[in-house]
């Protein structure tokens, strides 16, 4: 049997977060349609932060942390209760404790090389980092040769506009960042762009290709 999986989509990386602002900013967020919220690591009190993103989102939220470096990390995420892992770099020793643990592995990759290290290491994604330095007609090229499993979340720049070009080219998921979410940031604003985000992703859902392992 063939097994399908629901791709990444909209991964809404909130660095800065404060844990005092977690439950407000994840329930707007939520409230937009977006479903995955990534908390960096070198923000403040990042794992008091996914604690409360976790305890206060409805159960099909997934809660994570971004520029997880170490093993230790990874662990600590698990424990605040994270089920995404996003890296900025591909450690073979953090995707695989990553894996172990259940979550998601999102290594960030920027050559082919990184891709299938990040690959034979277990991970079943692969975030393009800066996707500028990739660019469309790279991972088009990567596409091919990666397995079909094997899901491309480009991160950096992309906006409603160009998001399904990138789709047609075979992304599966994006982290968008400052342009959804920075400290001070209003409300409205910030789900504005949220709802804009949304709403060119779920147009450009009927291209996506199937995740089949």
């Amino acid at each position: 049997m063939t097994d399908t999986r629901r791709p990444s989509g909209l991964i809404a990386i909130l660095r800065g977060l404060a844990a005092a602002d977690a439950a407000r900013v994840g329930s707007a967020l939520y409230e937009t349609g977006l479903r995955t919220l990534e908390v960096p690591l070198n923000s403040p009190d990042p794992l008091r932060a996914i604690e409360v993103l976790r305890s206060e989102l409805p159960g099909d939220a997934r809660v994570g942390a971004g520029t997880v470096l170490t093993t230790a990390q990874v662990r600590s995420v698990h424990d605040a209760g994270g089920q995404i892992v996003v890296s900025p770099n591909v450690d073979a020793d953090v995707v695989r404790e990553t894996v172990a643990l259940g979550m998601d592995s999102y290594p960030g990759v920027a050559t082919i090389t990184e891709a299938f290290t990040a690959v034979h290491a277990g991970a079943g994604a692969v975030k393009l980092f800066p996707s500028s330095q990739v660019g469309i007609d790279g991972m088009k090229a990567w596409r091919a040769v990666l397995p079909a499993h094997v899901e491309l979340v480009p991160v950096g720049g992309i906006g409603p506009a160009s998001l399904g070009a990138w789709v047609e080219a075979g992304a599966t998921g994006f982290g968008i960042g400052s342009a959804v979410y920075r400290p001070g940031i209003a409300a409205e604003e910030m789900t504005a762009v949220a709802r804009e985000l949304v709403g060119a992703w779920r147009e450009a859902e009927p291209r996506l290709r199937p995740l089949t392992a």
